[in-house]
């Protein structure tokens, strides 16, 4: 179906403004293409018209609902550049008091991955964010941590604290028992360089685990 200039998203986004569009309108300049408000309607359906359950489609997810090869890259490269943005908007120099200041930093970058990662927060004396790094990144079920490169990051970025989190695609988020292990190995380490280990964080879909909270820390 071909569209006359004024029902053009396109146009609509310059003449109007952003906030004007719809869902489907967004989504189909993102797919851009052929049919792309036909596609976006489509996969707005599948996912109960859900941006989240979007960015959580694999590749061949979309190349079956009908994208092209260009199409399902835009998107992925869509979600890359918001989360990507909203790792860059952490203000250095902010201050941690509560596990939920790193649920925060976190969840947008984790929650919807399909594979996990581990991330490292290195914090001054006086938990201000010194900077932060993601140190792995696995498959679904598990991601190889090396305490003795935790340790290295942490002494070359001159902190005194960190706080390690990671992800668990499946939702679940009681933590395994190479979890725990890993915080434990971790902890005892850091105590040796006297850099502490305040808090170990688990991300899910809104929603994280503290070992701190928990009384594990």
């Amino acid at each position: 179906m071909k569209l006359n200039k004024f029902d053009d998203p396109n146009y609509k986004i310059v003449d109007k403004g952003s906030h004007y569009i719809s869902d489907a309108e967004t989504l189909s300049i993102v797919i851009s293409g052929k049919d792309p408000l036909e596609k976006a309607h489509t996969l707005l359906q599948k996912c109960d018209n859900n941006f989240n359950s979007i960015a959580k489609l694999s590749y061949f997810d979309m190349i079956n609902n009908g994208l092209s090869h260009q199409q399902a890259t835009r998107i992925i490269a869509t979600n890359e550049y918001s989360n990507r943005k909203k790792l860059q908007d952490i203000p250095d120099k902010m201050k941690i008091s509560c596990s939920k200041d790193v649920a925060d930093i976190f969840q947008p970058l984790l929650s919807d991955l399909q594979h996990e990662e581990f991330w490292i927060l290195f914090l001054n004396r006086s938990n201000k964010v010194i900077s932060r790094m993601k140190l792995s990144q696995g498959g679904i079920s598990g991601t190889v941590t090396d305490v003795r490169m935790v340790m290295k990051k942490a002494i070359e970025s001159l902190a005194s604290g960190i706080i390690v989190c990671h992800n668990h695609p499946s939702g679940n988020l009681n933590p395994s028992e190479s979890d725990t292990k890993i915080t434990q190995k971790i902890k005892e380490a850091g105590g040796i360089l006297d850099i502490q280990l305040l808090d170990h964080i688990i991300i899910g879909e809104n929603k994280y685990y503290s070992f701190t909270d928990s009384g594990i820390l």
